[in-house]
């Protein structure tokens, strides 16, 4: 590019010197030859008052003399011999004597110039002038030097500055090419720093967007990818209790290695996807379509009341999971209570979301607790808020600002926890964690209440869970 460049600027401006110094010589080659001749035409022209008076030659030779041109200048008398080496042809000569008139004309070694002059008894003298070839063209050859010098000096100039701006150019396309085949390789914090001219920088802004996008996208779907398998525990808790109710048949070693399989597998795809990766706030959604995902810090109350988002009434949802959570709590003897509000409870989040919310929050309380263990849910509507509760008679959480560290929990994936608190933070809201009065943990997620609908619109659910309706034994309404 840059041998381009510069071969472009050398011809474009070569043309346009080209165009300028061939006139220009040709002009200047023009004017000295007209002012030599004009001079030698003025010099015979002063000569002729003077032999108007005198045809004395002493005179005469005088008054060349002070002409500064006494080796040129020759006065053809009538019947005499010229006074001077003279240089003009005969018949020009002849022609300036009988016709009177003023020659001025090139001739094979210079220019001459003849001016007749009469004298007293109609008598005629000529006066003659003569430029030698040198005189015609004395300074052309330095003018056209000066001229090519400053020709060549410009065209070179031009060249160097189009070979500067076309390595400018070139560097940051090489830098631009350089990290498109680095990102493409794999290196996502590959980045370039925006220089050159405006279409280039405005290239490379473009690049350092689109990495980071790529960068954003690629963490969301490996968490993405770490929230569903997470999602996944809730059917492989039922399987776990199931298999403990086959203890004792021939197929109960098999089912419960089988279970144990999928454990491991499903604790070793969220291992792998949660590799950690740069990432910035995204707002991309838990579910493909939902607010949870990206940065909590990034979502805030405004934003999500003005978006045109997922709705639905929360206490459904939490009577639905709470219901099929309660079955399996009768298995292992446990008692559940459940209290929930009559008050609307509308949030901007799916039915998935508020499900996948209940279901970390209460499967964490079948993981970590012992079998007999009671816990109790509650919903409840403040001002402007919708506060979800989750609280066990376990050993509780010693440590709660590490357990809200996504990934940070001793034992398991870290992802329930941070599920909720993702949730609350999208609408608004927040989340603690405390001790119970039942003696262990003491969950409260509180999700923002969502604006009211307009009149004719009804919020659409995105999926609906299975309730499994089993019975409702052990479930106790507050």
């Amino acid at each position: 590019m840059r041998r381009s460049l510069a071969g472009v600027a050398l011809a474009v401006t070569s043309m346009v010197a080209l165009s300028f110094l061939i006139p220009l010589a040709a002009l200047v080659m023009s004017l000295v030859k007209e002012q030599a001749v004009t001079a030698a035409e003025q010099r015979a022209a002063a000569l002729a008052p003077v032999l108007t008076l005198t045809t004395d030659p002493s005179a005469l030779r005088e008054s060349t003399a002070s002409l500064d041109a006494a080796d040129r200048l020759v006065v053809h008398l009538p019947d005499s011999r010229p006074l001077g080496n003279s240089k003009a042809p005969k018949a020009l000569l002849e022609r300036a004597e009988r016709k009177r008139e003023s020659i001025s004309q090139e001739i094979p070694a210079g220019w001459i110039c003849l001016q007749p002059v009469v004298l007293p008894g109609d008598r005629v003298a000529v006066v003659e002038n003569f430029v030698p070839e040198e005189e015609l063209t004395h300074g052309v050859k330095e003018s056209w030097a000066v001229m090519l010098f400053l020709a060549v000096g410009l065209i070179g100039g031009s060249v160097l500055v189009a070979d500067r701006l076309g390595a400018k150019v070139v560097r940051s396309s090489k830098r631009l090419a350089q990290a498109s085949r680095t990102l493409g390789q794999g290196d996502l914090d590959t980045r370039v720093e925006p220089m050159g001219p405006a279409e280039l920088r405005d290239a490379g802004l473009a690049f350092n967007a689109m990495a980071q996008r790529m960068t954003e996208l690629l963490a969301v779907e490996r968490e993405l990818v770490a929230d569903l398998s997470h999602r996944l525990r809730t059917p492989l808790t039922a399987l776990h209790l199931a298999s403990e109710r086959m203890v004792g048949t021939p197929e109960s070693a098999r089912v419960e290695a089988a279970v144990g399989e999928l454990e491991a597998e499903l604790q070793a795809i969220i291992a792998a996807a949660r590799t950690p990766l740069a990432v910035g706030p995204m707002g991309q959604g838990l579910l493909g379509g939902s607010v949870l995902g990206g940065d909590p810090s990034a979502a805030s109350p405004a934003v999500v009341a003005a978006a045109a988002g997922p709705r639905c009434e929360a206490a459904d949802v939490v009577r639905r999971r709470t219901t099929f959570w309660s079955v399996l709590a009768e298995q292992q003897n446990r008692s559940c209570s459940l209290g929930l509000t009559q008050e609307r409870t509308t949030v901007a989040l799916s039915e998935d979301d508020i499900a996948a919310v209940v279901d970390a929050l209460i499967g964490n309380v079948f993981r970590h607790t012992a079998p007999g263990t009671p816990f109790a849910v509650h919903l409840v509507r403040t001002a402007q808020a919708v506060e979800l509760v989750v609280e066990d008679g376990g050993p509780g959480i010693p440590d709660p600002d590490r357990a809200l560290a996504r990934g940070s929990s001793s034992g398991s994936t870290g992802l329930g926890l941070d599920i909720a608190q993702r949730a609350a933070t999208a609408t608004g809201g927040s989340m603690r964690v405390s001790h119970s009065p039942l003696g262990g943990a003491h969950i409260a997620v509180m999700f923002g209440l969502a604006p009211t609908a307009p009149s004719g619109r009804r919020s659409r659910m995105s999926r609906r869970r299975p309730a499994w309706p089993r019975g409702r034994r052990g479930l106790r309404r507050n």
